[in-house]
């Protein structure tokens, strides 16, 4: 990973240089990472609110029809049965637990925007306490997924560099203290 490089550019309104700091291409991957996870978990809250009324059982049904999936395949068939039990009240408190997720990725990505140090350790806790279930998801499941797998990859490289380099990535607020003068 390439440390930061300091850009001098003259300020229009003065003639001193002033110091910008190019943002490191890692960041920017996790920060767009982090807002389109956000984009996409606010996409299902919205779906899952709107859909809430509807009746379920039915429209699965008519997607397997329309998918062309064989109606005796076990996989969906359970699936038929878990969505033939939901219930509104249940599909609008899932679409609040997605709301108030997404909202958390929507945070951190623009945290890590302004560079906030509490926005590095929310982005390293949620990244990391992912991690042990997709290990176990990816560990346990009968068919291998790649989407799990990558991922957990991606956790696992974000919370270590987002670990490694923190004191480099992310202001800290600390008051540095007067030198005494020595008489």
């Amino acid at each position: 990973m390439s440390p930061e490089k300091k850009v001098s550019v003259v300020a229009p309104s003065s003639n001193e240089p002033e110091l910008l700091l190019q943002r490191p291409p890692m960041l920017i991957i996790i920060i767009v990472y982090k807002l389109v996870k956000w984009i996409l978990f606010l996409s299902l809250a919205v779906v899952l609110y709107c859909k809430s009324d509807n009746d379920l059982p039915v429209e699965f049904q008519n997607l397997m029809a329309t998918l062309r999936i064989h109606p005796g395949n076990k996989f969906f068939t359970h699936l038929a049965e878990q969505v033939g039990q939901l219930t509104e009240s249940n599909v609008l408190w899932a679409a609040a637990g997605t709301l108030i997720y997404s909202t958390f990725s929507l945070v951190e990505g623009i945290g890590m925007i302004f560079r906030a140090g509490w926005a590095g350790w929310l982005a390293i806790g949620e990244s990391a306490f992912f991690i042990p279930i997709e290990f176990y998801d990816v560990s346990s499941m009968k068919r291998f997924s790649w989407w799990v797998f990558i991922v957990l990859i991606m956790n696992m490289v974000f919370v270590w560099y987002l670990f490694q380099n923190r004191e480099r990535l992310f202001h800290h607020h600390h008051h540095p203290t007067q030198p005494t003068p020595v008489p």
